[in-house]
């Protein structure tokens, strides 16, 4: 699926598409920006969701790649990972 119409000239999200599979396309996409085995911090995730995309939601686009299990975290949520990655606690 395309997602450029949903880009700006910078490859930053700028709007949050109305179907399903587009949003988790765009989701997809974001997700690609965080690196495997690496564990971030609640800001850290905040910092670099706001870096791709420009509606300023980061708590919606924040909640999808949880809900898409995209991104995991810890029940405290105060630690995240990227999908198949584990964490030790």
């Amino acid at each position: 699926m395309d997602i450029n119409r949903f880009l700006d000239e910078n490859k930053r999200i700028k709007s949050w598409p109305a179907k399903h599979e587009m949003k988790r396309e765009v989701l997809m996409y974001l997700a690609e920006k965080f690196d495997s085995g690496v564990v971030y911090t609640e800001k850290e995730v905040n910092e670099i969701i706001n870096n791709w995309h420009t509606f300023r939601d980061f708590f919606l686009l924040r909640r999808g790649l949880i809900d898409y299990k995209l991104l995991l975290r810890t029940v405290d949520g105060k630690n995240y990972w990227k999908e198949n990655e584990k964490i030790n606690n």
